[in-house]
């Protein structure tokens, strides 16, 4: 399974029916409200919005939002939700689409950077976002941090789910070089089987610090998690906030 099939409308086309069921963080709230401090009184942008799970409360906030989704399927489960109709969504890929600015606020959470299969659709996204954000703005980014003793594992099959009539086993192979993972995800129930595709490519704190450095961002805040935890070498996930520099003033 290579990268260039998996395209930005790909995971949507497989997990929409069910994304809000099987994909739940488990960190929503906290989430919202970190963000909802952070983006109060300015105009927010979320990329790949998804089925609005952040855009919709943040919306009930009082925030002025709009988003970026590349899969048509997940906006048409935003539009079935109180609000969904409400909140403009570009469809397109967040790594280049363009989008009227400017914003104040912009982020992108659940590793769904990682849903960017290369490093140089990464750095575009540093540079799409440095393009519609206003100077002093923010991007809030949140992703896992990779675990150096499985990056040396080239392969693994884990339970992800067991119920009394099915069961959900997640197969990977890594690629330590390209930092790519290729999951497939089988869900297996009495019905049947259901294969689940989905390639990540992972990136360490400090290269993504580097990514926000070429797209004139600066690191502003980085935490361990969404309560302002303080970030350690023991972190498993960052929460990290880069700033638009400043424009140069004029001679």
């Amino acid at each position: 399974m290579g990268a260039v099939k998996f395209g930005p409308e790909t995971f949507g086309e497989l997990n929409a029916e069910d994304y809000d069921a099987l994909h739940d963080p488990g960190t929503t709230a906290e989430s919202v409200a970190l963000i909802g401090e952070i983006a109060a009184g300015g105009r927010v942008l979320e990329l790949a919005i998804g089925t609005g799970r952040m855009a919709l409360p943040l919306a009930a906030m009082g925030l002025d939002i709009c988003g970026i989704e590349g899969s048509p399927d997940m906006v048409a489960k935003l539009r079935e939700k109180p609000g969904g109709n409400d909140i403009p969504v570009v469809i397109g890929d967040f790594a280049d689409v363009a989008i009227d600015g400017p914003f104040h606020h912009v982020f992108l959470v659940f590793n769904t950077l990682f849903n960017l299969t290369s490093q140089e659709a990464q750095v575009r996204c540093f540079a799409n976002v440095a393009k519609c954000l206003a100077p002093g703005g923010t991007f809030l980014v949140e992703t896992f941090v990779p675990d150096a003793e499985s990056a040396r594992s080239g392969q693994n099959v884990r339970t992800m789910n067991v119920g009394f009539n099915s069961v959900w086993i997640e197969a990977a192979l890594h690629d330590p070089v390209e930092q790519r993972i290729d999951f497939q995800r089988m869900r297996i129930t009495q019905k049947g089987i259901r294969l689940v595709p989905l390639v990540i490519r992972y990136a360490w704190p400090a290269e993504i610090d580097l990514m926000a450095r070429l797209a004139g961002l600066s690191l502003k805040h980085r935490w361990g998690g969404w309560k302002r935890e303080p970030f350690t070498a023991e972190s498993k996930m960052h929460v990290s906030v880069y700033e638009k520099r400043e424009a140069a003033p004029q001679a």
